[in-house]
This record gives C-alpha cells, sequence and structure tokens, in this order.
C-alpha cells in the first residue's frame, strides 16, 4: 500500500484540513439560514390561510384544497392580508363579494380601496401575483376558493423537486464524510430526504384532490426537517469539536467502509 493509499483511507470530517472545514462550514451555516426562512415563509403565507397565526391542519387543506365555502379573496382579506387594510375596508371588500360582487358597486366604492391599498403590489409587474388593476382578475378571486391552481402546483413541484434534492445532495455528502455513526442510521439518514421529499410534492397533488391526505403534507415536512437537522449537527459536531473532545486523531475513514 503507497503512502497516498494510506492517506485517503484516513479521510473523514474531522481529519479535513481547515480550508475544507470553512467551506463545508459556510455551506451548511447559509443552507441553515434559508431553511429556517423558508420555514418562515410558510408560517406567514400558509400559516394565515385560515386567518389565525400560526400552522394548521386547517391551513394546509386551505392552502392546497381551498375553502370552498368562501372566495379566495375573502380568504386572503382574513388571513395573509388582513394587515393590508383596515377593518372597515376590509369588511365592505368582503361584504361586497357576499352580495355578489357587482360592476357597479365596484366603480362606486371598491375600486378606489383596489386603488389606494392593493395595486402597489398587485399589478402588471407583480411577479407572478394577480394584477388587479385589471378587473377580471379580481373578479376570478371573488368565486369560491378551490385553493392552489394546477399551473401554480406543476411550477413549485418541479421548483421543490429540483431545487431541494440538489441541496440535499451536498448536506448528505458532507455527511457521509462523518465516521462512529451506525451504518443504519447513516443511510436513513442520507435517503430520508428524497424520501420525504417525494412524499411531501405527492401529498400535494393528493390533497388538492381530497384535503383527507393534508397530514401527509406535514409528515413529509417533518421528515425533512429532521433528515436536516440531523445531518447538520452531526457534521458541524465532528468538524469542529470530536476531535478536541476524544483528544486524540479520528483514524477511522469514511470513504473506504462504513
Amino acid at each position: 500500500m503507497d503512502k497516498s493509499q494510506e492517506i485517503d483511507k484516513k479521510i473523514n470530517l474531522c481529519n479535513l484540513g481547515t480550508a475544507i472545514k470553512l467551506l463545508f462550514t459556510g455551506y451548511l451555516s447559509t443552507i441553515l439560514i434559508g431553511y429556517l426562512m423558508a420555514l418562515a415563509q410558510i408560517l406567514m403565507t400558509h400559516g394565515m390561510a385560515d386567518g389565525k397565526f400560526g400552522l394548521s391542519l386547517n391551513d394546509i387543506v386551505y392552502s392546497y384544497y381551498g375553502n370552498r365555502s368562501g372566495s379566495t379573496l375573502e380568504q386572503k382579506l382574513n388571513g395573509s392580508m388582513k394587515d393590508n387594510a383596515s377593518d372597515a375596508e376590509r369588511f365592505k371588500l368582503i361584504q361586497w363579494v357576499r352580495d355578489g360582487a357587482s360592476t357597479e358597486t365596484y366603480a362606486k366604492e371598491i375600486q378606489p380601496i383596489i386603488q389606494s391599498r392593493c395595486v402597489l403590489c398587485h399589478n402588471t409587474n407583480g411577479n407572478g401575483i394577480p394584477d388587479f388593476s385589471d378587473y377580471a382578475n379580481l373578479q376570478k378571486l371573488t368565486e369560491a376558493n378551490q385553493g392552489i391552481t394546477y399551473q401554480s402546483l406543476t411550477r413549485v413541484s418541479h421548483i421543490h423537486l429540483f431545487g431541494i434534492s440538489f441541496i440535499f445532495m451536498f448536506v448528505g455528502l458532507i455527511f457521509s464524510l462523518s465516521t462512529g455513526v451506525p451504518k443504519t442510521l447513516k443511510y436513513s439518514a442520507i435517503i430520508m430526504p428524497y424520501l420525504f421529499l417525494v412524499l411531501d410534492i405527492a401529498s400535494w397533488w393528493l390533497t388538492k384532490l381530497n384535503p383527507n391526505f393534508a397530514l401527509l403534507i406535514i409528515l413529509g415536512g417533518t421528515g425533512l426537517a429532521i433528515a436536516f437537522a440531523y445531518m447538520w449537527t452531526i457534521s458541524m459536531y465532528q468538524m469542529w469539536f470530536m476531535e478536541a473532545i476524544l483528544k486524540h486523531p479520528d483514524r477511522r475513514s469514511a470513504v473506504f467502509r462504513d
């Protein structure tokens, strides 16, 4: 066995050079911040679907299947858009919807509210959100809330499948250089994100068809979070703290044996 082979067989997170550790740490830290921001975004959007702060099963049902007893506009006015208009203005908009959303009332009473409160964001440059300067777009939201559209569901599904699987490839690659983790646990942690990602995306479509599948979305998201937290913690610990605790170099190889 030559010297290069002897060195290769000792590759693990603990024995990496400082430059590589900093590279991995920077990546993992940035991904952690991004993950927390994604959770905050979910809380601020889906988490307000039922008009109450905090993510609940009803929020998920309303977001994907819809709240078919009311309109999308009413749901938004009582949820994520609640703070963007005064109570009097919100009540007037909701009453207009419940009274049939007539064009006469819109021109006299509703359009000024839309212009002053909504069009600032809901315009032709709204990056995918409805343009309320066009009455036809607003009128669509006065109909029964059917949840996310199939077009939007297709778009976010392929973005999540490509993006999240790519992220977990690198998180898993870093974690795969860990040592001392039982094989079953290590293998499970590496493959779990992909399984739960597919479950999560599939459950969006199933919930769109039937609200009874909403619990699967929570299961998929929870599985992703657990796998990420475990791999992140083990990787950071072994890179920066394990050698000091062991008080000797880690001679185990993470590349050539489990």
